[in-house]
This record gives structure tokens, sequence and C-alpha cells, in this order.
């Protein structure tokens, strides 16, 4: 009896195993990654927002940037909408 419910559970358990560490795992990584980009963001950086905007920070607030755009323009873009940080290559 218990072999045969060991036997019928490991499929599932092997199953879970290999979608933690295909799909979760790696999805956390990421989200903590970005959280940490987010984070050290300061004056002067550019970034990538979300609508594929590049701007350069002039102002950090706790959930907005002020941000200027190629033009001259600022704007003020949440924190949430911001894709990655700009390398230049």
């Amino acid at each position: 009896m218990n072999n045969e419910l060991l036997s019928s559970l490991m499929p599932l358990v092997v199953l879970f195993a290999i979608f933690y560490f295909l799909i979760i795992r790696p999805q956390q990584k990421q989200q903590k990654e970005h959280k940490a980009m987010l984070e050290a963001l300061d004056k002067g950086d550019k970034i990538v927002t979300n609508g594929g905007l590049i701007v350069e920070i002039t102002k950090v607030e706790e959930t907005f940037l002020t941000v200027k755009n190629v033009d001259g323009t600022t704007l003020r873009v949440a924190r949430n909408y911001i894709a990655s940080k700009w390398e230049d290559a």
C-alpha cells in the first residue's frame, strides 16, 4: 500500500520540481534583479520606459522619477513603468 502511494505521487513531485526550476525560480530571480535595479537608480542615469522611451533621470522620488526627454521636455514616470536601465554601447 505504501509503495503504491509513493509510486503514484512520484511523477507529480518530479513534475513540480521541473516546473519550479524551469519557470518559478528564474522568474523570481528576474524580479529580484529588477527591484534592485529600480532601487539603485540615481540622478543622471538613463532608463528605458515600458513605452520604449529612453530618458534621463533628473530627480528621484519615492514612487516617481522626474525625467528629461531628448527635446528637453520634463516628465514624471512611475517606478512601476521602468523597463530597464539604458547602457550606452
